[in-house]
């Protein structure tokens, strides 16, 4: 068990973790800033407008126009952040994905009430899926048909990766919005039917943590617990090895048939 530090979060394995803490902590501090001021507003009112004996209170409507500019530019300002800020940077982001051919790629299928992993296998590419395929013994619905699929690894609940290398996880959902949540990564999001998300992390040491869903998906929610390990490279690629599907061997080839002696013919006999 990884134990918690600093505002109760749990340890850090991320290599973006820091940066994440910090906004969180930023975060919290702004709230305490805030949530203080208005306690003490609050209290100031309370005692200042407390009811008095003889006192009568008065319902005149007093308006200023202060307030209301105020609240027009708070308005104004909130648009120019996100429209000048917040949306540059998130598209940013989105385009700051690692090279695919130095990441480990993967497919993370949520469903009620278990986490499908899917790896493309040696050939690095990911074997065709069909929805119609599905069923207990198939949760992704892998097409035996395809040749690219013949080496691919699948999983129920355990996901595998080395350390200090990019994954890029391709994250959907077969029923309802689940979200895939490893704390340890600093990652969470929502995996959504019908669309397919792209995250990454990266880990920077080894270790077996967990995998939660922080999204209420029915009535089995709390057992929808997966398991994550972080290996070496090494260990990684020996992984890799021990769980790749070998392909069949050709059957062997019959022998030729021969081809059946013609029957002697009868010689005839000179009378």
């Amino acid at each position: 068990m990884e134990k918690l530090y600093g505002f109760g979060l749990p340890a850090d394995i991320s290599v973006h973790g820091a940066a994440i803490d910090r906004l969180i902590c930023a975060l919290h501090i702004f709230m305490i800033v805030i949530f203080t001021g208005w306690l003490l507003f609050m209290i100031y009112t309370l005692i200042r407008f407390r009811a008095r004996p003889g006192h009568k209170a008065e319902y005149h409507v007093k308006h200023f126009k202060a307030p209301t500019y105020l609240e027009v530019f708070v308005a104004l300002f909130e648009v120019a952040l996100l429209v000048g800020f917040s949306f540059p940077i998130m598209q940013q982001v989105r385009n700051q994905m690692p090279a695919k051919d130095k990441s480990l790629e993967v497919r993370v299928v949520a469903e009620q009430f278990a986490w499908n992993i899917h790896y493309p296998g040696a050939d690095k590419v990911f074997g065709r899926v069909k929805s119609e395929l599905m069923s207990p013994d198939n949760p992704l619905g892998l097409d035996p048909a395809d040749p690219a699929g013949k080496d691919d690894i699948t999983t129920i609940n355990q996901l595998h990766i080395p350390e200090h290398q990019p994954v890029i996880v391709h994250l959907t959902s077969k029923d309802v919005i689940h979200s895939f949540f490893l704390p340890v990564m600093r990652v969470k999001q929502d995996a959504v039917p019908g669309q397919e998300i792209p995250l990454w992390f990266e880990a920077k040491r080894t270790g077996d943590f967990e995998i939660a869903c922080a999204q209420l998906c029915g009535l089995g929610h709390y057992r929808m617990r997966g398991f994550f390990s972080v290996h070496t490279k090494e260990d990684f690629e020996k992984w890799i090895a021990e769980n790749t599907k070998q392909p069949e061997p050709p059957a062997p080839a019959l022998p030729a048939a021969v081809p059946a002696a013609a029957p002697a013919q009868p010689k005839d006999i000179a009378s």
